[in-house]
């Protein structure tokens, strides 16, 4: 039983089987739409200087990979950016430290009968 289970296993998944046909059909075509990022070219030459700086992933028009926003904002403004924000956060903190009621009343308050035994703890009646 055992032969006969894995000869059927061995059709199946062998070149002419339904499955091996499918799945190579589809990664051969992949429906229609091609490779995710287009062509892979293998290089057949050097490449040219600071080649990986740029994305190409193969449209009519590659990408820098690193972003201009170096010459929009200045070293002393973004300096003064990060210094403001960790201020802020390290005042937060601070305040919220502060402001801790968990560690002024690190015990739950006990609510006793009458009147929080105001009487018998030596109150007024």
């Amino acid at each position: 039983m055992a032969g006969r289970l894995s000869h059927v296993a061995s059709q199946i998944m062998a070149g002419n089987g339904v499955v091996s046909r499918s799945g190579a059909s589809s990664l051969r075509l992949r429906s229609g739409m091609g490779l995710p990022v287009g062509k892979h070219i293998v290089p057949d030459k050097p490449l040219p200087i600071n080649d990986e700086l740029v994305w190409d992933n193969g449209t009519p028009f590659p990408e820098p990979c690193i972003d201009r926003i170096a010459d929009t904002v200045g070293k002393y403004e973004a300096l003064g950016w990060l210094c403001g924000g960790l201020g802020f956060f390290a005042t937060l903190g601070l305040m919220a430290t502060l402001n801790d009621k968990a560690s002024k009343i690190p015990y739950t308050p006990k609510v006793f009968p009458y009147d929080n035994l105001r009487v018998e703890l030596g109150g007024e009646p």
